[in-house]
């Protein structure tokens, strides 16, 4: 097939990921960065009110046609429901209501989580802890495609299909790689979620249902707004492996496109990310960056150069049976 890409491996690198240097030097630059530090509880009622538009939307679509149903998902309900997945990123990170309160994070969490039609919340946030530690890690970084993708997925179809089923290797890949055991809050997102389907079910009908789960799906996959899954990470341009995107999606997606400012201070809310960039442009005003999630995309399907191997790659900093073991330990309380 044409258009075969030109890599065959990751990139291998052999120094730390740069972010926790970067802050260090930026903190000590700009201490006025510290205030902008914090939560932003706006997250929690976009989130609500986010709910209460696409339970009633899915009440309306109820009895329209499959066709119907599929164009209305994937143009309108699945931007919605994407754009809840990144404020349950921010909720991972308790930028709803900070760090203080936990419980209240996950809560909305919860309530948020409704629209997706699968529960991920609390299984999100364990993964993506460890995707901010080990970035790029070979056993430990979730978030880095398996081998067997960048040897399957390695020219322009093959890399459409795998944009396609983006949704389940993001679902899937961290449990496949380094599974973990369920915990309690886990239960609990599983019991929410299931009892919100059941109800959507019962009251209004499965198609109600089956439009959430598609939207959910769809903008997962071949959509512009998905886009931001091949932005953040993917060798754009040799010697940077975070990037960050400035254009318009940023305004219905919790600024998720400030990805280098926010692997830099995750505990800056999305609505602060800006100003972190005005108080230190000479960190990033000088880097590569995206303009268009449409554009990500399509370079990435049929352009040669990038694919699931164009990552870079570092072996392990620790053993990750000594993770799993000290992870089962504090959550066995």
């Amino acid at each position: 097939m044409g258009l075969s890409v030109s890599k065959s491996d990751f990139a291998w690198v052999y120094t730390d990921e740069p972010h926790f240097t970067r802050r260090k030097e930026m903190l000590k630059k700009y201490p006025e960065i510290k205030r902008l530090m914090g939560h932003d509880v706006n997250i929690a009622y976009i989130m609500v009110i986010m709910v209460i538009f696409q339970v009633t939307t899915a009440y309306l679509l109820k009895d329209q046609a499959w066709t119907t149903i599929f164009v209305v998902a994937y143009c309108f309900g699945g931007v919605v429901n994407h754009a809840m997945s990144l404020a349950l990123h921010e909720v991972g990170h308790n930028l709803a209501f900070g760090h203080s309160r936990p419980m209240w994070n996950r809560v909305i969490g919860f309530i948020g989580n409704c629209i997706i039609g699968v529960p991920v919340s609390v299984s999100f946030k364990r993964y993506h802890q460890d995707h901010h530690r080990y970035q790029g890690e070979e056993s430990l970084d979730p978030d880095l495609p398996s081998e067997w993708e960048g040897y399957l997925f390695r020219n322009a179809p093959t890399k459409a299909i795998w944009m396609l089923l983006q949704p389940f290797f993001y679902a899937f890949r961290p449990m496949l790689r380094r599974p973990k055991a369920p915990t309690r809050l886990e239960v609990i997102n599983y019991a929410v979620q299931i009892v919100f389907n059941a109800a959507i079910i019962y009251f209004f009908n499965l198609k109600a249902y089956l439009y959430l789960l598609i939207g959910t799906i769809t903008v997962m996959g071949i959509h512009p707004m998905a886009g931001h899954f091949v932005s953040e990470h993917y060798l754009f341009k040799e010697g940077h492996e975070t990037y960050s995107y400035y254009g318009p999606y940023n305004y219905i997606a919790f600024n998720v496109g400030y990805h280098m400012e926010h692997h830099d201070f995750p505990n800056i809310p999305g609505n602060k990310l800006p100003l972190l960039r005005k108080i230190a442009p000479d960190y990033y005003d000088v880097l590569p960056t995206h303009d268009s999630f449409a554009m990500v995309v399509w370079n990435f399907i049929f352009n040669p150069s990038f694919g699931p191997y164009a990552r870079y790659k570092r072996p392990d900093s620790m053993d990750p049976k000594n993770i799993d073991a000290w992870e089962k330990y504090m959550y066995a309380y």
